[in-house]
């Protein structure tokens, strides 16, 4: 808490903007409305109003330079309380605060990082071909039994204790049997139906199974078979691949398959090795979490759960049940808040490095940037032109800054970087 102490000076400043603000209302014999001297709409102004807009013009300009004099970064809007104020000749006030903490860095050029070295195998380029035979695939009804590798149009309904559970039911959904899309013994019940049968497939959910209160529980799905189609996928040569992009032979497909994994998978790992960096930066520094700033984060992770479970068909009550989590308060103090408290203390450690580091992004990086958004939202106006608001562009430069600088983490503690600073 900071005791604040107003000069008549800066008294008097105040005063003049609120006289310049009150003169667009105060009606005066002799003169436009605005256009009056100050010292005469002063004269009829109403004297209480003028008194609280110059006191609340003093304390906004004082607060603001109080704490940028102080160097300290303010995280919510500070509590201000009048000790003494007379009009024109004194002002007192204390203003408190939240404020940016301290943040200790640990040696950041000393991380333990362990660069992931990407192959492919053949196993994965086959697959890839089969999905892409998969979708060049000639599909055909038949009334006879689906046989393995058959596409069957399926409605299901999955209950639990003669209960329909969350996210177990689908309509006129397509499976390509032996494709493992379904948990194990779904696929393989459904083999030798027909059009129009129905089953009732009974099953039990692997014991690792993601959703905790359906792992290895006991389960039936009602199954109506709605369709069956026989799947004649293509013959791999030369020219398939001609059909599938612009390749001459099967050896230049694999080629370019091949080639995109890789890319992919490194890809992965840059991620993962960025990620790891930013953990072992936090591990190593002291970083305290305002709780302001956590309390904001939650809000912001509630949020967004919330607008991904519905795009599932679920709820976040559907999600903490299949979790575990016996109410909502459950689910903040073990999974929300520990999250939360990492993004927090990630943002503001990587904040303080670019501090040290000096990085910076510049005007020419985040138009750069911003110009990569609109093209990708060239097909809609609306959207592209969103990129041109101060907030959009604030919240971009920031994102640019943080990417700036898990670029120079990982860059120095990269095996080159290293050596060449011994």
């Amino acid at each position: 808490m900071a005791t604040i102490t107003v000069e008549p000076t800066e008294l008097e400043a105040a005063r003049q903007v609120a006289l310049r603000k009150l003169a667009k209302t105060t009606r005066i014999d002799g003169f436009r409305k605005g256009r009056a001297p100050l010292e005469v709409v002063a004269k009829h102004a109403d004297q209480a109003a003028l008194a609280e807009e110059t006191l609340n013009n003093a304390l906004s300009k004082a607060v603001a330079e109080a704490f940028v004099e102080s160097d300290l970064q303010v995280l919510e809007r500070p509590e201000v309380e009048v000790k003494k104020y007379v009009p024109g000749s004194e002002l007192e006030f204390t203003a408190e605060a939240q404020v940016m903490p301290e943040i200790a860095l640990g040696d950041y050029k000393k991380l333990k990082l362990t660069q992931t070295k990407v192959s492919v195998s053949k196993e994965e380029v086959d697959e890839v071909l089969d999905r892409i035979a998969g979708n060049m695939a000639e599909k055909t009804e038949t009334a006879e039994a689906a046989h393995d590798g058959d596409e069957v149009t399926i409605d299901f309904v999955g209950k639990r204790d003669g209960a329909a559970f969350p996210g177990g039911t689908g309509k006129d959904y397509p499976l390509v049997l032996g494709s493992k899309s379904f948990i194990p013994g779904f696929e393989e019940a459904l083999v030798g139906l027909k059009k129009g049968d129905t089953k009732d497939i009974d099953l039990i959910f692997p014991a690792d199974y993601h959703a905790k209160d359906l792992a290895g529980q006991a389960v039936v799905f009602e199954t109506t078979v709605k369709g069956v189609k026989h799947v004649i996928k293509p013959t791999y040569n030369d020219e398939f691949a001609a059909k599938v992009g612009p390749f001459t032979s099967m050896n230049e497909l694999t080629q370019d398959i091949e080639k995109e994994i890789t890319a992919q998978k490194q890809r992965e790992a840059d991620d993962v090795l960025r990620d790891e960096a930013v953990k072992q930066l936090v591990d190593k520094s002291t970083v305290p979490v305002p709780e302001v700033l956590r309390h904001d984060q939650l809000q912001s992770i509630e949020r967004d759960m919330i607008q991904n479970l519905m795009g599932r068909g679920l709820s976040l009550e559907d999600y903490m049940k299949q979790k575990g989590f016996k109410d909502k308060d459950e689910w903040l103090e073990k999974e929300a808040r520990p999250d939360a408290d990492r993004r927090i203390k990630a943002g503001l450690a990587l904040a303080e490095l670019s501090k040290a580091e000096n990085i910076t992004a510049s005007q020419d990086e985040l138009a750069e940037r911003i110009n990569v958004f609109k093209q990708q939202y060239a097909n809609s106006p609306e959207m592209a032109k969103r990129f041109d608001e101060p907030e959009i562009q604030h919240e971009i430069a920031n994102r640019l800054l943080t990417e700036k600088t898990i670029d120079r983490l990982v860059a120095l503690n990269t095996p080159a970087a290293k050596k060449s600073s011994k």
